[in-house]
């Protein structure tokens, strides 16, 4: 079965592109202390903005501080938002999600709405209003996108729940006595987790853009920590002078995005059950 997958993975070029960068970017945040040539916080005031050379492969920013090892670091970050992120959202959403879809009535009708109320604001004028109630802050960057993410997992949930419940072996467990608890946790969730694992490999590259952008208005990560984000807002004043500063931030973050892009897609079509493979 392993090899099945692992053939599947690496049949399409995209896909297998997707999973060797989220990989690569995966363990070079883990090590990222390992594989960083310099100190985050050591600055170099003489060498201020300077172009990419051996010494500094992506040069330094305004501080005189390497940007690549800063770009390394950021990385952890942006692992970290996005996974704690979809993590926290899509397990929310599971929960909410099957209690309405398969009580339906009343309750459905009653979470539904409140989740119509929540998607009739912009998702990211949502989270900055609530940042703005609790304060700038990697931790309330992922509280903040946590409260608004939840509902794209609630709405797909219930929808396959609203087709699942009619199944043959649904109804047959009903029928044999099992609980409402135990009939989605042992013949729902089950047939339900591909559409839900798609959905939040692409939330992931979701939750990386929405950090990087929170983080360069200024409420997410603070100064001196790196972050994407706060890397292109640091650029944005030099971008004539030292046009280094805002690209490679912005290079990084776009290669990670595509890649779990590229990944979604491709676990889309694999675990999609018309796929004849």
């Amino acid at each position: 079965m392993t090899k099945d997958w692992v053939k599947l993975l690496f049949r399409n070029r995209l896909t297998a592109a997707g999973f060797i960068i989220v990989v690569l970017f995966f363990i070079l945040s883990l090590l990222a202390p390992l594989f960083a040539p310099y100190n985050l916080y050591s600055q170099n005031l003489d060498i201020r903005l300077e172009s990419p050379s051996r010494f500094h492969l992506l040069g330094v920013d305004d501080l005189g501080r390497d940007i690549m090892s800063r770009i390394i670091a950021g990385s952890l970050i942006s692992f970290k938002v996005g996974l704690i992120t979809v993590s926290i959202s899509s397990i929310t959403g599971l929960i909410i999600g099957s209690v309405s879809g398969y009580n339906g009535g009343w309750i459905d009708e009653l979470i539904m709405r409140f989740i119509d109320i929540l998607l009739a604001f912009p998702g990211m004028l949502l989270a900055i209003s609530i940042i703005a109630i609790l304060g700038p802050g990697l931790d309330n960057v992922i509280i903040a996108l946590c409260l608004v993410g939840w509902v794209g997992y609630a709405r797909l949930v219930r929808g396959q729940i609203l087709s699942l419940k009619e199944r043959e072996y649904v109804l047959a467990s009903r029928a044999m006595g099992a609980s409402g608890a135990r009939t989605v946790i042992m013949h729902i969730i089950p047939n339900l987790l591909s559409p839900l694992i798609v959905q939040a490999t692409l939330g992931v590259a979701g939750a990386i853009v929405a950090e990087a952008s929170l983080s360069f208005l200024g409420l997410g990560t603070q100064a001196p920590q790196p972050s994407w984000g706060s890397m292109l807002n640091d650029g944005q004043k030099y971008l004539y002078m030292a046009p280094h500063m805002t690209a490679f931030p912005g290079l990084a973050i776009m290669i990670v995005v595509m890649g779990f892009n590229f990944l979604g897609d491709g676990l889309r079509d694999i675990l999609d059950p018309k796929n004849g493979e």
